[in-house]
């Protein structure tokens, strides 16, 4: 029995879209996991935002030709998905656990203390940008955690550039105070 030609163009454009998706999982998925983090602070509630984001796009996988930068419209995907949580929830969770930071930084064959010093210094690095009013607090995590450019930071946020910039400048006047405040205390 012979295949009609439709059901192989339909099955080669099936594969085609599949392997298309898998290898935005395997390119971007590491990326919108720490966007996610960044936002939320939550690994399983990092993931399942990164997961929701897939699977948006297979919803929208027929379009995906039409997309002219995957990772600026996967990051807005998924900033959108976080944002939501982040409004249905009302509050933030913090990671107060030292160890859970620990894990997050590299070891690179430091010893305890060095390790701990830099988990609390990372911490405590997060805790200040928890500070930045909430515009302010968005730049800077795409710039500086995401290393997104200006013109990518205005695509996810909806944003004009000089927005960006501005609230950028500010964000980083805003972290040095904090920072060198923390650091006049100790």
């Amino acid at each position: 029995m012979k295949i009609p030609n439709s059901a192989l163009a339909e099955q080669a454009r099936s594969q085609a879209e599949e392997s298309a998706l898998t290898a935005l999982v395997d390119q971007y998925a590491g990326t919108l996991y720490r966007v996610a983090f960044s936002v939320l602070r939550n690994p399983a509630d990092a993931e399942d935002a990164v997961q929701e984001t897939f699977l948006r796009v297979l919803r929208h996988r027929h379009s995906l030709d039409e997309v002219r930068d995957h990772r600026v419209w996967l990051i807005r995907i998924v900033w959108n998905i976080v944002l939501d949580r982040k409004r249905r929830a009302k509050t933030r969770p913090e990671t107060d656990d030292i160890a859970d930071l620990a894990r997050m930084l590299p070891s690179n064959g430091l010893s305890a203390e060095e390790l701990t010093a830099a988990a609390q210094h990372h911490s405590h690095v997060l805790a200040c940008v928890d500070k930045l009013p909430a515009k302010e607090r968005q730049v800077l995590l795409l710039s500086a955690f995401e290393e997104l450019n200006s013109v990518e930071i205005a695509a996810v946020l909806g944003i004009t550039e000089s927005s960006v910039r501005s609230r950028l400048f500010r964000a980083r006047n805003l972290m040095a105070g904090l920072l060198d405040h923390a650091r006049s205390l100790r």
